[in-house]
């Protein structure tokens, strides 16, 4: 069966090419979700970063959808590496990419999705507290709307491969005793 779930974690570029590296994924496609105006454009999401929560506008975050294979891959798998990937307790950002389209989220399009979000960023935060690190900051919430980023912005790190792309990760991992911990 073909599923897709939708993750934010800093910009764009870097979550695609990671995630479409990996076995059992069909396509990663940068975008916007979590917004709640019409038509994002790279433009107006950037224009958009400052602004504070409980202001009528919510900005989107730059994310990618990810399509993937559940008989090659599943839905536990890709959102332990998302917690990996980046450094969940930094709010509104991630490195040197600072404003509200660059926040930490999780949009999921199942129930099951949403289960494995919830059980495993409660387990990942038990080992980030372990190794110094605060609260986690991401959202998790059901995918409304997703756009597609313009074409510019896909596999932008295939077509240029010295293009900008720090690493955000913690260097915390899952254990194999907590990642069989987290059933589903």
């Amino acid at each position: 069966m073909i599923v897709s779930i939708v993750f934010a974690a800093g910009c764009f570029w870097g979550v695609e090419k990671h995630f479409g590296d990996l076995k059992g994924v069909v396509s990663a496609e940068s975008g916007y979700a979590g917004g709640n105006y019409a038509n994002p454009t790279y433009e107006k999401v950037l224009q958009n970063r400052y602004i504070k929560d409980g202001e009528k506008i919510v900005n989107y975050t730059e994310s990618v959808k990810v399509v993937y294979d559940n008989s090659k891959t599943d839905a536990k798998t890709l959102i332990k590496f998302f917690w990996e990937l980046h450094n969940p307790t930094q709010p509104n950002g991630q490195g040197n990419d600072i404003g509200n389209n660059y926040r930490s989220a999780i949009f999921y399009t199942t129930p099951k999705q949403e289960k494995i979000a919830y059980a495993t960023k409660k387990e990942y935060q038990k080992l980030l507290t372990k190794n110094g690190y605060g609260i986690i900051t991401t959202e998790i919430k059901p995918l409304k709307h997703f756009y597609v980023a313009e074409s510019f912005h896909q596999d932008y790190l295939q077509k240029n491969p010295d293009g900008y792309c720090p690493n955000h990760t913690t260097g915390v991992k899952f254990t194999n005793e907590i990642a069989s911990h987290v059933g589903f």
